[in-house]
């Protein structure tokens, strides 16, 4: 038999939600998402989430500048995955635009081209056509440019 489910007052989950919005930058969806698996009613959760508006707990802009510094920073991911990853996230365009272009275009290309520099060394592959294939893959997958791959791989694979 499952032990019954725990049931918060809106006053235990507001408190909960403050901590775990204080915790990490969240995004609107995974509050929403938390405050479902909390089985909160629907009015619950809309006035805890203007609470957390309110009292800045939540910030949207906030949440997407972060993801974007720390995806970038840390996963090394392009300007078309971080894009991909906010709009899965139901960020709206006009923040993903300003996390975006917190990132300045030169800092940008020099992430790039040493990370490209290293990659390179890394495919253990004697075939060009391959090695190209592996990189250009690579860095697909990573959200960067097509056209930055593609004419990396070219300069770098002869």
């Amino acid at each position: 038999m499952q032990p019954p489910k725990k049931t918060y007052t809106l006053q235990e989950a507001t408190k909960k939600l403050e901590h775990y919005c204080v915790y990490q930058e969240r995004s609107h969806q995974e509050v929403r998402q938390k405050l479902m698996d909390m089985y909160m009613i629907p009015e619950a959760i809309d006035v805890i989430i203007i609470h957390l508006l309110e009292h800045n707990f939540l910030n949207e802009e906030r949440f997407a500048k972060a993801f974007v510094s720390g995806k970038f920073n840390i996963k090394k991911w392009g300007k078309s995955r971080l894009t991909y990853e906010l709009k899965k996230k139901d960020i709206s365009k006009v923040n993903i635009k300003a996390a975006i272009d917190g990132i300045s275009d030169e800092h940008y290309i020099d992430v790039f081209n040493s990370l490209a520099n290293k990659k390179v060394d890394l495919i253990k592959e004697s075939d060009k056509w391959k090695k190209k294939k592996k990189f250009v893959d690579y860095f697909i997958r990573l959200g960067w440019e097509s056209y930055l791959v593609h004419d990396k791989a070219n300069e770098l694979i002869k």
